[in-house]
């Protein structure tokens, strides 16, 4: 069973033989997640490059093409289908995204395993049906364009230099607001210290990378709240 390796150079082959069949079995019954995606075939890269993006913001994934919705396994073309994940790494992704692919026989039937891991620094942006291109994120089975506070979170991460952050009036109402309520909803937080939504994501940002929120993403809302004393470490 030959595998390719992909990161930044050429497509290598070794052989690797195991439990093949139980392997790929035990993906499909886990079903669609944050971390795995199933795909009956490639037709368009960009679509393809919107799922790289996705796993490589979130925390990586794997993509199985040769799988239908229902979990039967249908198999692929094999060079057709990597040169499109290919193009989809590659054209589709900037930066350019790393990744490995897998082939494994199943019931005479060939499935492609494409391992994509989490980018050392984000965003990885591809571009959306409309054409703009934006940065993905995965939550749950979806692929979601990343909110702004989200960017914003990743953009304080990338910095080489120290953070912090003063304590003035609309950090004090927003801890002492999660301190009687779970959580709360940038829009909720905007309301409460009357903030534009640009100062509201700034400063929820620089408290999730601070360590002192950390938050929760849905597919229509993010959920914010205090971390533990134990989280924060």
């Amino acid at each position: 069973m030959p595998f390719f390796s992909r990161n930044n150079a050429n497509a290598r082959g070794r052989t690797n033989i195991s439990g093949v069949s139980h392997y790929i079995h035990q993906l499909i019954r886990e079903g669609e997640h944050q971390q795995l995606d199933f795909k009956y075939g490639i037709t368009d890269s960009r679509k393809i490059a919107r799922t790289f993006s996705a796993f490589s913001n979130t925390r990586g994934g794997r993509l199985l093409i040769g799988i239908k919705d229902n979990g039967n396994v249908s198999g692929v073309k094999t060079e057709e289908e990597y040169y499109m994940l290919e193009a989809a790494a590659q054209l589709y992704c900037r930066p350019e995204v790393s990744f490995e692919v897998k082939k494994w026989q199943v019931n005479e039937k060939t499935v492609l395993e494409a391992i994509i891991p989490e980018a050392p620094e984000k965003p990885v942006l591809a571009p959306t049906e409309q054409g703009p291109w934006k940065a993905f994120i995965r939550v749950n089975d979806q692929n979601l364009v990343a909110a702004r506070v989200i960017l914003k979170i990743w953009n304080l991460e990338n910095r080489k230099h120290g953070l912090s952050i003063k304590y003035t009036r609309k950090e004090r109402m927003l801890i002492e607001w999660l301190e009687k309520n779970d959580t709360i909803t940038h829009t909720q937080f905007c309301r409460l210290a009357t903030l534009t939504r640009n100062s509201a994501e700034n400063t929820l940002a620089h408290l999730v990378v601070l360590g002192v929120l950390s938050m929760e993403v849905g597919q229509k809302q993010i959920l914010f709240r205090l971390n533990t004393p134990d989280e924060k470490k």
